[in-house]
C-alpha cells in the first residue's frame, strides 16, 4: 500500500469514527428529553417557533408557543409565574 493509499484509508476511518461518535450522543440525549412549552426565558428558547425562525430568539418569557428541552417527564412539575410547563404548544 503506498502513501496515498495509507493516508485515504486513514481519513476514512477517521470521519467515520467521528461521525458515529457526534451521532450516538444526540440521539441517547434526545430520547431522555422532552419539548417543554410555556417554560423558556426571553431568548432561551431551544427552537422554531411561533414568530421566530430560530433557537434563542424568543422575546418574552414563558411563550406558550416556544419550548425548551428538559428532561423526560419533568415538563408538567415545572412552574411558572404563568403557570406548568406543556407537552403541546398554545
Amino acid at each position: 500500500m503506498n502513501n496515498r493509499h495509507l493516508t485515504l484509508a486513514l481519513a476514512a476511518s477517521l470521519a467515520s469514527t467521528l461521525a458515529l461518535s457526534a451521532a450516538a450522543p444526540a440521539s441517547a440525549q434526545d430520547a431522555n428529553m422532552e419539548k417543554c412549552y410555556g417554560v423558556a426565558l426571553k431568548g432561551q428558547n431551544d427552537c422554531k417557533a411561533g414568530k421566530h425562525d430560530c433557537a434563542h430568539m424568543s422575546k418574552v418569557s414563558y411563550d406558550k408557543a416556544s419550548f425548551k428541552l428538559v428532561p423526560a417527564g419533568t415538563c408538567a412539575k415545572i412552574k411558572t409565574p404563568k403557570g406548568h410547563g406543556s407537552l403541546t404548544p398554545a
